[in-house]
């Protein structure tokens, strides 16, 4: 009984490999592109106290675990999957990427990050662009 379970096991997950097997980052990096037109957008949304408390709400739950509490790039699951991500607190991270950038990155998500998609309203997105920001300020 306890071999047939193990074979089992065994084939399940032989057969699951090529769903598990995926590109590495830097490949679905290298294809990734923002549209033109969402790219050149700035944020429209007034940087307020209030609309900084939900980003910070909602980073806590979604991106924190891998970005890190202050967007370090040192949350627990990115040291689990020995993820290199950036350090958002340098202002280096970020420059050359626009608002728009930004946005789309959190909507959609790149590489193995997943986006935000529909559970977020776009100026809730907005409020998170400039949380991001926000990190690399003294």
């Amino acid at each position: 009984m306890i071999r047939e379970i193990g074979l089992f096991s065994g084939m399940v997950l032989l057969g699951a490999a090529p769903l598990l097997w995926q590109s590495t980052p830097q490949a679905k990096d290298a294809a990734f592109s923002v549209p033109a037109d969402i790219a050149a957008k700035t944020n429209p949304v007034h940087t307020t106290a209030a609309g900084l408390a939900q980003a910070k709400k909602m980073y806590g739950w979604d991106c924190a675990m891998c970005h890190g509490k202050n967007g370090g790039g040192d949350g627990d699951m990115a040291s689990q999957l020995k993820a290199k991500l950036k350090d958002y607190r340098d202002p280096a991270a970020l420059k050359g990427m626009t608002d728009g950038e930004l946005f789309y990155i959190i909507q959609k998500g790149k590489g193995e990050m997943t986006g935000e998609g529909e559970r977020a309203k776009p100026e809730e997105i907005w409020n998170m662009v400039s949380l991001v920001r926000s990190f690399s300020k003294k």
